[in-house]
């Protein structure tokens, strides 16, 4: 296979030296487990940060699939659970109309390729990680937007006992214990005073709303996570279930919607604010929770910039954690720079949006 077909993505390389494995054992076992599966295969790896090393694997038939492995080395025990995705998606595969990939074989035996895998189906489509998509024009951009919203709602509304769920998490308050968990996660990689994030710190768990409610949580549910047909304007799979759980719907919301509160270039890709949503074709924020509350069946969404202000300080909490190794010597000093000061940025932001509602 001296070129590769033209459906596969752009960013396709040559297996990392770090994550080479013996091909001949993934052949022998594809042969077993995958129905249909035809030797020789070609093996290119997905460049990017994933924390699992993801690999595209195309047969002899000309059928292609996604590999997801544990990275090689030591490893935390709660950290890259592959068998926690694979069961994810398999139950959604299997129990629901929420559209993932079709889910082949989990291996927990790392001597097959010295880590644990899951073999998934690969579909072809576009994966957006500026959220203004270029290149599209403002009535896709529209339609793409409510797909994104239909498949999230979908997700919510699954019933997660009868898709064979019910122990995926733990049920209730999920909301404090992500407060509690990110704010020790925060103490413990602190660097400078940021009076914005200790005021988070005290102000949510003061002001958590009424009721409480569990649904599956995909945990890092924006449209780069997701793959977008072709040529169709829809989203036809979600994908990197790593931060899935049992939670409170409205933090999949809330963090989904960040987007609309960030500036142009902020991160990896960017949002919203300050943008001219009607010429983009782009819903506005309150559009975008009517069209979920409706599809839910709520009849609104009360307490929004609680949601709002959890899942950036949750985010900034992230954020600190990544800036703070890099610090330690794990990753370049001008990029813990740039964390730092996005963590900063969140964290005010946050606190900004408590102010606005007192």
């Amino acid at each position: 296979m001296s070129q590769l077909p033209s459906e596969l993505p752009a960013n396709l390389t040559p297996v990392r030296e770090a994550h080479v494995f013996d091909e001949q054992r993934l052949v022998d076992y594809m042969t077993a487990h995958v129905e249909g599966f035809r030797s020789p295969v070609r093996i290119l790896q997905f460049e990017g940060g994933q924390s699992n090393p993801t690999f595209h694997v195309s047969d002899a038939g000309g059928r292609m699939y996604v590999l997801r492995k544990k990275p090689p080395g030591k490893l935390l025990p709660s950290a890259h659970q592959v068998d926690r995705e694979y069961r994810v998606i398999k139950a959604l595969y299997d129990h629901s109309d929420v559209p993932v990939p079709r889910p082949y074989a989990l291996c927990q035996d790392d001597g097959v390729i010295g880590t644990a895998f899951y073999i998934m189906e690969f579909l072809p489509g576009r994966i957006f990680a500026d959220p203004k998509m270029d290149g599209v024009s403002p009535a896709d951009r529209g339609k793409i937007f409510d797909s994104l919203n239909d498949v999230l709602a979908r997700l919510h509304n699954v019933d997660y006992r009868k898709a064979g769920l019910g122990d995926y998490g733990r049920e209730g308050q999920y909301i404090q214990r992500q407060i509690s968990r990110w704010s020790s996660q925060y103490d413990l990689s602190r660097t400078a005073d940021l009076p914005a994030m200790e005021n988070l710190k005290t102000w949510l768990p003061a002001n958590i709303p009424p009721g409480d409610e569990t649904r599956i949580n995909h945990g890092d549910y924006r449209l780069g996570n997701t793959i977008v047909h072709p040529t169709e304007p829809r989203v036809i799979a979600v994908l990197d279930w790593e931060l899935s759980t049992l939670g409170h719907p409205l933090a999949d919301l809330g963090y989904n919607c960040m987007m609309y509160h960030f500036g142009e270039g902020f991160g990896a890709s960017g949002g919203y604010a300050g943008t001219d949503l009607k010429a983009f074709g782009i819903p506005t924020e309150a559009e975008y929770l009517a069209a979920y509350a409706k599809r839910t069946g709520r009849d609104g969404i009360d307490h929004w910039h609680f949601y709002l202000a959890f899942s950036l300080f949750r985010l900034a909490a992230i954020v600190q954690g990544v800036y703070k190794r890099g610090l330690d010597g794990n990753a370049s000093s001008e990029t813990a720079k740039n964390y730092g000061d996005r963590a900063r940025v969140l964290a005010e932001l946050g606190w900004s949006m408590v102010r606005k509602h007192a």
